[in-house]
């Protein structure tokens, strides 16, 4: 690994370890408050640990805690360090114009203002941007603005780029075109990219980490993450249901004594931790208990009913299925009501947690 972290903040409950290859991009989902901006302000140098190391191609971060009494032995300066962070808004300066703002940091570094002008403009060509050199930020929209964003923190020639969630504030038509960007640019180049979206980890990412409650609770390359989920989050995002419990000769039980029987590509040892996934889709909706082979029927209490695409999504509690708008008017299902999901067990994944 060229860039490596391990680092722990006790006051926001984080604790995190994880290296980055040479050229490699790794997305971070994860719920709010699950640490992902922590992660980024730690690496930027905007937050000090209270203990790890950072160090990218043997150059030291940090590495806390510190014995100097003045407190900057083992730590480097967030201006020193070779990141550069892209956040949800521009933050760019706006007495300058486009140019001047991706020409800011070639200059604070020392560079001639000529050269730091011609870096600037081969960037802003980069990024489809050229034609804004002389615009100043209130000229510009939120997507102009984002690319000029883009632009400026390449300028800089980060050794890590950190972005986070850079889509967030764009509309539906400026966020597609950035993500077309960020992959064109971030091809070659480490990267840790923060983001709710799915999509932006299947397109932008070579590897995908979960971050829950300050802890990575999974990693691994983003389709195998995705197709094969150990937690409720990255189920979520996956668009499976998931059901964990132990392993049983035909399935696995689940903490509630629900028995789910399901195929498994990988041998199982009765007793271990398991999980049980199955898309919505495959689950059916019934007001009594349905018997037949080999299906799974268990009772659930439903909690809300949503518009899913052409179908109606039942949620009951962090389950849910799919069914049509007219299925939905015949069983006259409202939240509340007791029902019984049935899902075959030829659509139920069984794995190890």
């Amino acid at each position: 690994m060229t860039f490596r972290i391990d680092a722990a903040v006790a006051a926001r409950g984080f604790e995190v370890s994880l290296g980055l290859g040479d050229g490699e991009t790794i997305a971070v989902l994860g719920p709010n408050g699950a640490g992902k901006s922590t992660l980024l302000a730690v690496v930027a140098g905007l937050l000090r640990p209270d203990t790890g190391r950072a160090e990218v191609d043997g150059r030291i971060l940090f590495d806390l805690p510190s014995a100097s009494r003045n407190g900057t032995a083992g730590w480097t300066a967030p201006h020193r360090r070779g990141t550069a962070l892209l956040a949800q808004e521009p933050l760019l300066f706006p007495h300058l114009s486009a140019l001047e703002n991706v020409a800011f940091g070639p200059r604070s570094a020392g560079v001639p203002k000529r050269a730091a002008r011609e870096t600037a403009l081969r960037w802003l060509a980069e990024v489809d941007a050229e034609d804004l050199a002389s615009r100043r930020p209130g000229e510009l929209s939120g997507g102009q603005a984002q690319r000029v964003a883009v632009a400026r923190a390449l300028a800089a020639g980060p050794d890590v780029l950190l972005l986070d969630e850079p889509m967030a504030a764009l509309d539906i038509h400026a966020a597609p075109l950035l993500r077309r960007l960020l992959k064109r640019v971030l091809a070659g180049r480490r990267a840790i990219i923060v983001t709710h979206d799915v999509l932006d980890a299947y397109m932008l990412a070579d590897r995908v980490i979960v971050m829950e409650d300050g802890r990575i609770t999974e990693e691994g390359p983003t389709r195998e993450v995705l197709r094969r989920p150990r937690s409720s989050f990255a189920a979520g995002l996956a668009g499976l249901n998931l059901v964990t419990g132990s392993v049983t000769a035909t399935g696995i039980r689940s903490a509630e004594g629900l028995e789910f029987a399901g195929r498994h590509d990988v041998p199982l040892i009765p007793g271990q931790a398991g999980v049980a996934a199955f898309p919505p889709s495959a689950v059916s909706v019934f007001l009594g208990e349905a018997h037949g082979s080999p299906r799974n029927s268990f009772p659930v209490t439903i909690t809300d009913l949503e518009s899913h695409g052409d179908q109606i999504r039942i949620r009951a509690g962090e389950l849910s299925a799919d069914v049509t708008p007219a299925a939905s008017g015949d069983l006259g299902l409202v939240p509340g009501l007791g029902v019984y999901f049935v899902v075959k067990a030829a659509a139920v994944s069984i794995y190890p947690a």
